[in-house]
């Protein structure tokens, strides 16, 4: 059984769409929603539309950490709740880790909603990334629970607890991406935001995390050239 894990806080309008796809899926599985303190709703429609419902504090690392403790599946699959997800995707991640040598785990090609000409960068640069072994948890990261446990799990840092975990998950063994069918992804989070400042904010985060910034003072940072970029 595949179990699904999606950190939400105030997500009732994109939701449903997601929980919606999942409904149709043939492949065994579970899904858990884990909140995170939302004010609009979101956990009574989770439950109102078929998911388990987990409550935490905010914070995605630390809502991912408790949906995979809750989980009863031997494949976990994180999905964001604003991903667009495509039919029959979950019988390509058994597909995927049913195959020949066996992958620890992968994630899924990812494209950006809209057509504008950095929507279509990011789907570019994404690619590009991911034939070097660096993808985010908004491409739908999946991993066999045993492989998972042996990590220790996702740490519930402030920031950059995807890209920690996919760094370890990287190194303990090959890993697969599903080219086909993608997942898409909304570009809400760069709405009213230069792209020039998203690409230098990107390296700038990612540069401080090499440095050994605590995940604390990244996330403090990243919010504050967030609001800064889109005043």
């Amino acid at each position: 059984m595949i179990s699904v894990v999606i950190p939400t806080l105030n997500e009732a309008f994109r939701l449903p769409a997601l929980l919606a796809a999942l409904g149709r899926e043939t492949t065994a599985h579970e899904v858990i929603v884990v909140d995170g303190g939302s004010q609009d709703g979101t956990p009574a429609l989770a439950i109102a539309l078929g998911a388990r419902l987990v409550c935490v504090r905010s914070g995605r690392g630390r809502q991912l950490a408790a949906g995979a403790e809750a989980a009863r599946g031997e494949v976990l699959l994180f999905l964001h709740a604003d991903t667009e997800f495509p039919e029959a995707g979950l019988a390509r991640v058994a597909a995927a880790l049913a195959a020949a040598p066996a992958p620890v785990g992968g994630n899924f090609r990812l494209v950006f909603d809209g057509d504008s000409e950095f929507s279509r960068w990011l789907t570019g640069f994404y690619a590009w990334l991911r034939t070097r072994g660096v993808y985010y948890g908004d491409s739908g990261v999946f991993v066999r629970r045993r492989v998972y446990e042996a990590l220790g799990g996702i740490r519930p840092i402030a920031l950059m607890e995807d890209y920690d975990f996919i760094c370890r998950l990287e190194a303990f063994g090959e890993t697969c991406c599903i080219e086909a069918p993608p997942l898409v992804t909304s570009s809400r989070r760069f709405a009213g935001r230069k792209p020039w400042r998203i690409r230098l904010g990107w390296v700038w985060i990612h540069a401080l995390y090499y440095l050994g910034v605590s995940p604390e003072i990244l996330a403090r940072l990243y919010d504050s050239e967030r609001r800064r970029q889109a005043a």
